[in-house]
């Protein structure tokens, strides 16, 4: 999430691994117009990507958020006990069986796992054949690399020849690049090590919507009743630069037979269903 060095001093919970920061975030998300718009939008991307059918549905990090609104039967988790969530679950080690699941959602949460590749591992071991992650992680474009670098509190290293990060806590400890590496940069390593796990949709978004919410701070830049006009700039008016604007990309990786290789469409450059 987006943090300037002047949001964290107006946030009442410095220490952004405790409980009671999550507790703060939950009060801010309901409370901001806003920004709780934009969990809605988040939150209806990530219900229409999980299929139907049988398996459970599993989100990992729910912290503060309310996906449960638009998914009744979910099964929230995070790494500690906090209010709201059904259980505690390690992204490395998850207590599911196997083909046990036909959905992991998670938003924010893929660039803060210090073992990317044992969530992968994880993922297709517990995911049945059809079942997806689906995700909102930050992205990187010509202008979310200034917006990550200078005005964010998270590391952010495109650079970055490995997909590891330390583990300094559960917030603290990231790489905002992350997912683009393995997505975008990685591609041909991903696909070759996870050969059951298909990249089905890069969709890339919000530019500008989030920054104005004012993110995870007490303020925000523009009332409730202007999101419907700035999404329509967005999607519309801005919508073929969103490779060059986004900050923000849903992801969905798809389980998929470990034989199975994608069609060319599925690596077709663009914004909405396809690779970018």
């Amino acid at each position: 999430m987006v943090k300037t060095d002047s949001v964290r001093r107006t946030s009442r919970c410095a220490n952004l691994d405790a409980v009671e920061t999550t507790d703060f975030h939950r009060d801010l998300i309901n409370r901001k117009g806003f920004l709780r718009r934009i969990y809605d939008e988040w939150y209806r991307a990530l219900a229409a990507a999980v299929p139907a059918g049988e398996g459970a549905v599993l989100e990992l990090g729910s912290g503060p958020g309310f996906l449960r609104h638009y998914l009744p039967d979910l099964i929230t988790s995070d790494v500690v006990r906090c209010e709201g969530v059904d259980r505690v679950e390690d992204a490395a080690t998850l207590s599911f069986g196997p083909a046990s699941l036909r959905g992991i959602v998670m938003v924010d949460v893929l660039h803060h796992l210090p073992d990317p590749r044992a969530f992968f591992a994880e993922a297709t071991r517990c995911l049945r054949p059809g079942g997806v992650v689906a995700m909102i992680e930050p992205w990187v474009t010509p202008w979310s690399r200034f917006v990550w670098h200078y005005l964010h509190h998270e590391p952010f290293e495109p650079r970055a020849t490995a997909w590891e990060t330390p583990v300094t806590g559960r917030l603290q400890g990231a790489n905002s690049a992350l997912p683009w590496m393995v997505f975008k940069r990685d591609r041909p390593r991903f696909e070759a090590e996870f050969p059951a796990l298909r990249i089905r949709t890069i969709r890339l978004m919000m530019p500008f919507r989030y920054l104005l919410s004012g993110g995870l701070a007490r303020y925000s830049f523009q009332p409730a009743w202007s999101f419907g006009a700035w999404r329509f700039l967005e999607e519309r008016a801005l919508g073929p630069a969103m490779p060059a604007l986004a900050l923000f990309a849903l992801l969905v990786v798809e389980r998929v037979n470990a034989g199975a290789r994608e069609s060319p469409s599925d690596k077709t450059v663009g914004v909405g269903t396809s690779s970018s």
